[in-house]
């Protein structure tokens, strides 16, 4: 225990470690005692919990708050593109299934949460819409060609089959290595990799299952698209 100064105040700093377990947990753990055992407010003192702690909670605060501005922008940017608030929402469908394919794989490995882990999900987001984008985009070249939409989902579904599992499937095996944190220093990026390949196990199924039945339900309500003119010239 030291003694310093903050503001004039007198300042009594309590250093320790945290050894065989998370910050995270050890930092909640803290902060039940001190809850439980905080001095009244007529005696002028206060007891925080600062250090490591306050960057772990800054880093967490900024990076949740990230990953919600990104799927906020990503649709603003999808409206503008696709020129329709349905379509977007469609795309966007798949992400939550990654958010669980990331507490899945963390689970199951017994990986914390961790600021890595974050930068893993918000890779694993943006593949996520890259893939379902793909689809979608597929769905309404058949539509606007006068295919139904059940038809059009369906096709989009098995057209976009190949590119959406080799897209996933490099970047899972790819993350392999990284994953099972070999080398020295290799627990640090691990949580990175295990929390996209989690998240595209999840969303990879949801690309190709989910989005198109929910372009399905959520377009049969649409008025048919006009059919395209005979001496139209298709690109395919």
């Amino acid at each position: 225990m030291v003694t310093s100064q903050l503001n004039i105040r007198p300042v009594f700093d309590v250093h320790a470690n945290v050894q065989g377990r998370d910050l995270y947990g050890a930092a909640r753990d803290i902060d039940r005692v001190i809850a439980a055992n905080r001095p009244p407010a007529a005696q002028a003192i206060a007891v925080t919990l600062s250090g490591q702690v306050e960057t772990m909670r800054e880093s967490y605060a900024g990076l949740f708050s990230g990953i919600a501005l990104a799927i906020v922008l990503v649709y603003l940017f999808l409206v503008i593109n696709f020129q329709s608030w349905i379509d977007p929402l469609i795309v966007l469908m798949a992400v939550p299934f990654a958010l669980s394919g990331v507490m899945w794989i963390l689970f199951l490995t017994q990986t914390h949460l961790s600021v890595p882990a974050l930068m893993g999900t918000l890779m694993c987001i943006g593949l996520t819409t890259a893939n379902s984008i793909l689809v979608v985009s597929f769905a309404n070249q058949r539509t606007a060609l006068g295919d139904s939409p059940a038809v059009a989902a369906a096709t989009a579904g098995y057209t976009r089959l190949r590119p959406v599992l080799m897209t996933a499937g490099a970047m899972i095996l790819g993350m392999v290595p990284m994953a099972l944190g070999v080398g020295e220093g290799g627990e640090q990026n691990a949580p990175l990799a295990r929390a996209v390949i989690g998240g595209l196990l999840f969303a990879t199924f949801a690309t190709l299952i989910f989005v198109p039945t929910m372009y399905r339900l959520l377009r049969r309500a649409s008025p048919p698209a006009p059919a395209a003119d005979e001496n139209a010239i298709t690109y395919g």
